[in-house]
């Protein structure tokens, strides 16, 4: 397994660590990819926390924190979700 794939691994594993305590909300978030050159992971907010005005917040103060602190403190989280609707 190359470095990257490794983090990837490590991204997946961290976010169906904190997957739980979304759906007990009645929503959930799909890993889509990350970009190793920009750091970036985009995810896909579903079910209840993708029309949720607090997603941004779940996003930031959560997924991404434990992201940072489990796996890579430079990660940034992207719901794509949120992208594709500016367009």
């Amino acid at each position: 397994m190359d470095t990257n794939t490794n983090l990837e691994k490590s991204i997946t594993d961290a976010i169906n660590a904190i997957r739980p305590a979304l759906q007990n909300d009645g929503g959930d978030i799909e890993f889509i990819k990350y970009d190793s050159e920009s750091k970036n992971v985009h995810v896909k907010l579903k079910g209840a926390c993708a029309g949720c005005p607090m997603s941004q917040l779940t996003l930031t103060n959560g997924v991404q924190r434990y992201i940072r602190e489990t796996v890579d403190n430079e990660i940034t989280v992207i719901n794509d979700d949120q992208i594709s609707s500016y367009f």
